[in-house]
Parts: C-alpha cells; sequence; structure tokens
C-alpha cells in the first residue's frame, strides 16, 4: 500500500508540472456540459483515484443525470445516471450506443479480440457465433441445468467438509461457478484440490481485484503514462498471462483431437470446426486470436461474477438471519423432502427469489457498468455525440436509484414481492445492462445463483464467528467491480424436514 502512494504522489507531481506547460484539450461537438478540465490532469481532482464511481455520483448532482468528464487529459466521456438515461441510450437507441468502449487495464491483453472486446462487423459475427453455440451446449436447457445440480451437489459435500469449522467461501464458490463454465468452454471438470484449476482461480481474482483497485482506477485514466514504467499492473499483466496460457493449454489439446465429423463437445470445438470452414476465407473473424481471446474472457466471468454474487448472499443471510429463517421456512414448506432445488421450482419460491435479486441489487456488482461507444453521430436529450464518444452508463446508480427504489441502500427483499406475495421484477433491475452489449452470459448467471444459493440454504444453516452487527456489507473494493468484503463461514446441517415424533 505504501508503494501504491507514493506512486500516486509521484505520478500527481508529473503531471502538475506538465500541466503548467502544455495547454487543456478542447472538446468537439455539442457534449453535455461537465467540470472544468485541467490540462493533463482532466478531472483527476473530482475524481479521485480509489472513489472513480463515488465522484461520478456527486458531480451528477451538479451537473444532471447526463455529463461529461475528463479521464486524464485526452480521455472524454458522457456519463449516464439513472434509470431513465440508461434505459433511453442502451434501450431506446441501442444500436447508436452498441459500441464497446476502453478497458485499459485489459486493452494491452485483448486488444480488440474475442468476443467481449471486439466491435463492428468482428463483433457482431464473434457475438452471434457464441450465443448460438453456448446455447446448443445446453445453456438455457435441461441439461445445462443438471451441469449446475451436479457442481452444486461437489460443492455441498464440500461445505460439509469443513464439519462447523469456520472458513472463507470464497475459493470454493469461485471453483464451483468456474467448473460451469469450463464444462461449457472445455468439456471438463476440475477437482477442487487440483493446484493448476486453484491458480487459475487465483489469477481470475487477481485480475477482477487489479483492474477494480485505486491503482487500477488510476491506470484508467493515465495508462499513456503508466504503462511504460513498472508498477501494480505488471502484476495483473502475470495475471492476465496466467489466464490466456490455461486457455492456450486447452484449445492446443482440442486441436489435437478434434473431431471433424462429429458434433462440437464444447465452445472450443465449436469455434475450431467454425474455423476449419471458413479457412479459405481470408477476411474471416473466425481466428485462433479470437479464440483464445473470446475464451480468456469468458473464463474469467464465468469464475467470478457468480461466485462474489453468491458470496454477497451468503453474507447477508449471516446480517440478517431472520431473513434466513424465511427463505428456510419458505423451502421447507415448498420443496419435498430430498428434491433438489431445480429452475421450475423458482416460482413456488418466491420469497428465496426475492432475496436473491435484492442482494444482486444491493451489490451491484459493475456500478461503472461496462464503457460502450456511439457507433455513429448520435443526438441524445438534445447533446450531439460525435461517433466514438465514450460513454459510462453507471449501473449502479440505476439499481439503487430513489425514484425507482425507496430507500435503495436499505436490503428489503419485499421490494421485490407484491401485495400477494408474488415475484414481481421493475424494469430499473438492470445488472447484466441491457441493448445490444446486454451480458451474454445472462441466462446460464441467473440458473447459477437461483440452484446455487437454493441449494446451499436447504442444505445447511449459516453463521458467523462474529456476531451479526460486526459483518459489514461494504465491498472491499470499489471499481469497476464491487468485491464483496471477505468474512468468516460456518455450516451446520439445515433440519428443513424433522421427522415426526410418534408415541
Amino acid at each position: 500500500m505504501e508503494a501504491v502512494g507514493t506512486w500516486a504522489l509521484l505520478l500527481f507531481l508529473l503531471l502538475l508540472l506538465l500541466s503548467l506547460a502544455l495547454p487543456a484539450s478542447r472538446a468537439r461537438g455539442h457534449l453535455p456540459p461537465g467540470p472544468a478540465v485541467l490540462p493533463l490532469l482532466g478531472n483527476l481532482l473530482q475524481l479521485r483515484p480509489g472513489e472513480l464511481y463515488a465522484g461520478l455520483l456527486r458531480l451528477s448532482q451538479k451537473y444532471g443525470p447526463v455529463f461529461t468528464v475528463h479521464l486524464g487529459p485526452w480521455r472524454r466521456v458522457v456519463v449516464l445516471v439513472g434509470h431513465k438515461a440508461v434505459q433511453e441510450a442502451l434501450g431506446d437507441q441501442a444500436e447508436e450506443f452498441s459500441g464497446r468502449g476502453t478497458l485499459a487495464t485489459l486493452d494491452q491483453t485483448f486488444n480488440g479480440h474475442g468476443v467481449f472486446f471486439a466491435n463492428g462487423e468482428r463483433w457482431r459475427q464473434l457475438r452471434k457465433f457464441t450465443m448460438l453455440a453456448l446455447r446448443d451446449l445446453g445453456m438455457g436447457k435441461r441439461e445445462g441445468e443438471e451441469v449446475i445440480q451436479a457442481e452444486v451437489q461437489r460443492l455441498v459435500e464440500a461445505f460439509q467438509g469443513t464439519e462447523g469449522r469456520p472458513f472463507d467461501p470464497s475459493l470454493l464458490l469461485a471453483q464451483a461457478t468456474s467448473n460451469i463454465v469450463c464444462s461449457l468452454l472445455f468439456g471438463l471438470r476440475f477437482s477442487y484440490e487440483d493446484e493448476e484449476f486453484q491458480a487459475v482461480i487465483r489469477a481470475a481474482g487477481g485480475t477482477l481485484m487489479g483492474i477494480s483497485s485505486p491503482w487500477g482506477q488510476t491506470y484508467e485514466m493515465f495508462s499513456w503514462l503508466l504503462r511504460p514504467l513498472p508498477g501494480p499492473h505488471t502484476q495483473l499483466l502475470r495475471h492476465l498471462d496466467t489466464l490466456a496460457a490455461f486457455t492456450t493449454r486447452q484449445v492446443q489439446q482440442h486441436q489435437g483431437d478434434l473431431d471433424t465429423s462429429g458434433p462440437a463437445r464444447d465452445l472450443v470445438d465449436a469455434f475450431l470446426l467454425k474455423m476449419a470452414k471458413e479457412k479459405e476465407n481470408s477476411n474471416t473473424e473466425f481466428t485462433e486470436k479470437n479464440l483464445l481471446m473470446t475464451v480468456t474472457y469468458l473464463l474469467f466471468a464465468g469464475t467470478m461474477t457468480t461466485g462474489a454474487t453468491v458470496r454477497y448472499a451468503l453474507l447477508l443471510l449471516l446480517k440478517y438471519p431472520d431473513v434466513q429463517k424465511q427463505v428456510q421456512e419458505e423451502l421447507r414448506r415448498e420443496l419435498p423432502e430430498g428434491q433438489a432445488p431445480s429452475l421450475q421450482d423458482r416460482a413456488r419460491l418466491p420469497f428465496t427469489d426475492a432475496v436473491l435479486h435484492e442482494a444482486q441489487r444491493l451489490l451491484a456488482l459493475v456500478p461503472l457498468g461496462m464503457p460502450h461507444v456511439t457507433t455513429r453521430t448520435t443526438c441524445f436529450r438534445g447533446y450531439m455525440l460525435p461517433k466514438g464518444t465514450e460513454v459510462f452508463p453507471l449501473l449502479g446508480s440505476v439499481l439503487h436509484d430513489p425514484t425507482v427504489f425507496e430507500q435503495p441502500e436499505e436490503f428489503n427483499p419485499g421490494r421485490f414481492l407484491d401485495a400477494e406475495g408474488r415475484f414481481k421484477k421493475p424494469k430499473a433491475f438492470l445488472p447484466y445492462s441491457l441493448g445490444k452489449r446486454i451480458c451474454l452470459g445472462e441466462g446460464l448467471a441467473q440458473a447459477e445463483l437461483f440452484v446455487f444459493f437454493a441449494a446451499i440454504l436447504q442444505a445447511f444453516s449459516l453463521d458467523s464467528p462474529c456476531p451479526p452487527d460486526a459483518l459489514s456489507l461494504q465491498p472491499a473494493v470499489s471499481g469497476l467491480f464491487n468485491i464483496p468484503p471477505a468474512f468468516q463461514l460456518q455450516v451446520r446441517p439445515a433440519d428443513l424436514h424433522p421427522s415426526t415424533q410418534t408415541r
């Protein structure tokens, strides 16, 4: 931490000296208003690294739900705050806002390749292919749910192995959710004790932490200056290299035993078969680079995001034991003894579903939203946004919009229930974003979250070595992602179906 602080101080002094010599950049076009721009510093004084999201919310109080900021001297960003503004842009003008913006911490690795970072025709082809391939492999179907249920059983057994001792559930949850993704990508499942698998999970966690850290936020503003210098971003690159190397090994194994006459076993197979069909097409987007970058990103995202959300939901039940009791009462009432939870049970478990949705809303896993760019010159709310204008749709401000969610900082599962106790979902519940760039794994993530959460609560009662009042719900790190705080969990068998006493 001291090293990071020293680098931040040196960076500030260097930029301050340079700002005296160079003029400020001037924005072109009729853009939304925003704070004054300092030469080379941009809006650094208003947007302190480590508090980027909070700083943007503060600026929205002065400049409204649509305004312009500069991340550093040259990176000009239009910020959208609240449900209405985000809906109008990503939903009502979906095509115009469908470009992918910059993530400086990851761009050196992905460089516009893969389904997530691509734009234009490359993105359209890769997205269509990936969605169809995942659907053919069982995502959103019964066979896909069976994979989730089988993995949940392995996770329950691992929890049982703790024998009531306190443990940090982070690694096991990440491994379990990663195995779901690995089955789709590689047709493989890894043991929780597998050292290579553990290294991949740690690399994915280190990547998540690196891009969300105060240093990661600083790098987003001043990557042009920091990239050639030593610093924490070199560790982030090592984590990304670990993920890419793991993916490369899996792809090479698939290349060695690919059956060109048979159906695809997994996404890597499907991509390799598509590459073979288009090998004579000099303009094809189905290249080994796009394969590696697509799979590496899906491995990272599928490993960390769902596991972090389940972890936060369990933390909430430790903080609010009465809510845990209500969930277990509903499970006992609605599910027969010995029946594992499935997606078909969702309608019968409205309170359980409401708790899970409220956990997602309160955490706001991606508060800044993923960066977009306009694909053409666009008129939006009376402003003219030139083609290529970068846009931050603050999903955290949507999920915590006080005009939609009363007392949005409070944990209240009842906001997802109607007067009759049936589940209801407000239009502003957008943890996966919306429009053309909506998370393509939304269906898989929602299925995983429900089955994992319900199965854990069916099998165990949750406790903590700490009293509920001592548990913090604030993210350990808040940047591009809100990373839940670490906590110790204790589990004991849940007696949801006590035997009837007879005389």
